[in-house]
């Protein structure tokens, strides 16, 4: 009778391949230029040109703002936002949301009142001198906004050029960053938190 000796064949070990360091690098541009890419789409940087919203931004400060904000949502009142100007859509402009689609903005004795409500404006730094604000009265359409600097006796904005469709929106405005000791993140009246 013949014997059956069954031999052990060991599995084949698993080869390491080696990776092109050419591929890697190629990889991890691709890969930079993706982020690169989605982190423009979905935000922006701006510097402050003049003193429209000061106290709460300088002159040439530098913010962070988010395009998603209002692609995923709605602009609501006192949001601080950067817009293409309507009389040049290649200028951008910072302002504060005052109205919103469906309001009625009045100025009344240099008092700005939203719906027949005054606005509480804890974020102006000096009241509107009466000159600079002429008793007016807008009632906004759909898709429309009415925007103001927190400088009142120093800023162009919609009592000057008018209201602000929807579609010249660009942002709204995130973070201050730069210079470093004005860095916070921008609240809803327009003050940084600031930095621990």
């Amino acid at each position: 009778m013949q014997s059956q000796t069954s031999t052990i064949v060991p599995a084949p070990r698993p080869r390491l391949h080696r990776t092109n360091w050419l591929r890697e690098i190629l990889d991890t541009l691709m890969l930079v230029i993706v982020i690169y890419t989605l982190v423009n789409l979905s935000s922006a940087r701006y510097m402050v040109q003049g003193k429209s919203m000061y106290p709460n931004f300088d002159d040439n400060q530098i913010l962070y703002i988010s395009r998603l904000n209002y692609l995923l949502g709605e602009p609501e009142h006192l949001d601080i936002v950067v817009f293409h100007f309507p009389g040049n859509p290649q200028e951008d402009y910072i302002k504060r949301i005052i109205g919103l689609p469906g309001d009625v903005v009045e100025i009344r004795a240099a008092q700005v009142y939203v719906n027949g409500q005054p606005l509480q404006e804890p974020y102006i730094h000096e009241p509107c001198e009466p000159g600079r604000c002429q008793d007016q009265h807008w009632e906004l359409g759909p898709n429309e906004f009415f925007v103001m600097g927190d400088n009142r006796n120093h800023s162009s904005d919609s009592r000057v050029f008018g209201l602000v469709t929807r579609d010249h929106l660009v942002g709204e405005v995130l973070v201050r960053y730069w210079p470093p000791e004005s860095w916070g993140i921008v609240t809803k009246i327009g003050a940084p938190a600031l930095a621990p």
